[in-house]
């Protein structure tokens, strides 16, 4: 049984929608948000990104950053930017990115579900960034980031979809990525009941991508559930807000690792060491990406080369060690490059698919980086296997396009 509610959601009206939303917070450096939202008041970066209304030099984890963004969420309020529906509602998210559609439920999900392992994880999470994300939504008293979840496709659900989309649609747009994002508000008491009906069907959900922010969630509830004598478990922050999405509409996207040096060796040295574990071919100065699980894709001195793991090199028995992230960590990352924490080594950093080989290329062309290493995309199966299993992942094992825009949807704590 998978427990989710309807709620009053906070939404921009719909002529302003395409100025409120944002990308996630966690996509953006401070100079990009402040960049990106230059020129437009309206930007729901002003919320989720606060600092870029302050000193350049602020400390980003400051009170005084978790305070403008409340600030500015009452300033939204007040200025009708953001508007709260009168009753509660589930709403439709859809996103077309090229030829791919997704279409998401908006919606509330169970802490209790959470704390419990009903809704399956997949990931570790850093202490700091769980800590951010606490104090910002315990002082904006808001959940602002929708967790991105998912379950197994279903046919009922399938069918509510496909008909409430025909319907116009609450909130239409192209933002700049060219990206096209949609919303339908569910508010019939009958469609509401089968949404829920249908989900009580279901054994779990799994987080997709926002471990921290669901983490987060968790923290506030305890915080509040202690602090609250006259608790009842019915108080809003008893949930968090989600975007669920069916298993067979993700699209994942390769994560890809960039490495500023070869550990004291040279480059010679480098492939003699590599060639333990995995076969070796050059493919000269353009390459590709993997085109199959096993095989990674390297760029060093101007040169791409195709890496083949070696039989016996990994157990394809375990979910986590035949991930191609794990081969390229246990076998290469770890014992050649030294790379032995990738959560806290200052030497590795990753970039999303969606940058394509020029942006692997270009980092290390510049002289910033000395090797990178494109992955093939670890696939939406493996995710739930090792979830089911209770087993994580290694950091930065999945990117999920297109990203959910931020400000399109609040939820209001009590």
């Amino acid at each position: 049984m998978s427990i989710i509610k309807p709620f009053k959601g906070l939404r921009p009206l719909s002529e302003k929608a395409a100025k409120v939303a944002s990308p996630p917070y966690d996509v953006l450096n401070s100079q990009e948000a402040r960049k990106m939202a230059e020129g437009n008041p309206l930007s729901f970066l002003h919320i989720n990104k606060p600092e870029i209304d302050l000193d350049p030099g602020i400390d980003v984890y400051s009170e005084d950053v978790y305070n403008k963004g409340a600030e500015n969420l009452q300033k939204f309020i007040k200025d009708g930017i953001l508007q709260q529906d009168e009753k509660e509602c589930f709403y439709i998210y859809r996103q077309i990115m090229g030829e791919h559609q997704q279409y998401g439920l908006v919606a509330l999900a169970s802490v209790d579900e959470y704390d419990s392992d009903k809704i399956k994880k997949h990931e570790f999470t850093r202490p700091e960034k769980e800590d951010d994300r606490v104090q910002h939504m315990d002082h904006l008293n808001a959940q602002v980031g929708p967790v991105f979840l998912t379950y197994k496709a279903h046919p009922s659900m399938d069918k509510i979809v496909e008909r409430i989309s025909k319907q116009k649609p609450e909130i239409d747009f192209i933002a700049i990525d060219e990206i096209q994002h949609t919303v339908w508000v569910i508010n019939e008491d009958e469609d509401i009941r089968r949404i829920i009906k249908v989900f009580e069907s279901f054994d779990c959900l799994y987080v997709a991508d926002g471990h921290h922010r669901s983490a987060a969630a968790s923290r506030i509830c305890k915080m509040r559930k202690d602090k609250n004598s006259n608790h009842t478990g019915n108080e809003s922050y008893n949930y968090f807000l989600n975007v669920i999405f069916p298993d067979n509409q993700m699209y994942i996207m390769d994560y890809n690792r960039v490495v500023k040096d070869l550990n004291g060796l040279n480059s010679k040295e480098f492939l003699g060491k590599i060639a333990e574990n995995f076969e070796i071919k050059k493919l000269g100065p353009a390459g590709f990406k993997p085109m199959e699980k096993n095989s990674i894709v390297m760029y060093l001195d101007k040169q791409w080369y195709l890496l083949l793991a070696n039989e016996g090199s990994f157990n394809h028995k375990d979910p986590v060690a035949s991930l191609d992230v794990s081969i390229l960590q246990d076998n290469l990352l770890a014992p050649v490059l030294g790379i032995g924490d990738p959560r806290k080594d200052k030497r590795i950093d990753f970039v999303g698919g969606i940058r394509g080989l020029e942006g692997l290329q270009d980092r290390v062309d510049s002289g910033e980086m000395a090797v990178a290493f494109a992955l093939f995309p670890t696939s939406i199966e493996d995710l739930m296997k090792i979830a089911d299993a209770g087993k994580v992942m290694p950091p930065k094992s999945t990117w999920f396009e297109p990203k959910l825009r931020s400000g399109l949807f609040v939820h209001l704590l009590d």
